[in-house]
């Protein structure tokens, strides 16, 4: 329907637009500027040309960074051979 449905009190009128100026011309993506903790939730992709179809994308926002991962390989880098890659973070 070449809209966006802010819901109630979300504070996203200003910050979301479509990508392309015409979401008419197959590219329904939205920029969410300036994320904030309480943009986390379910946000809904809903298409309707003859029918309608309906995506969910889960966003989760951070307060902080995640920190850097440790990582690691465990085993024998050799053809053939298995190996096990370990990623660590707090």
């Amino acid at each position: 329907d070449h809209h966006v449905n802010y819901g109630s009190g979300s504070g996203l009128q200003d910050r979301v637009a479509f990508v392309q100026t015409d979401p008419g011309q197959h590219d329904a993506s939205i920029r969410l500027a300036d994320l904030q903790v309480s943009d986390t939730g379910t946000y809904q992709c809903r298409v309707k040309k003859n029918t309608v179809a309906v995506h969910e994308v889960i966003v989760t926002v951070q307060a902080e960074k995640p920190a850097t991962p440790q990582c690691w390989s465990e085993g024998e880098l050799i053809e053939g051979g298995s190996v096990l890659l370990r990623c660590y973070s707090r």
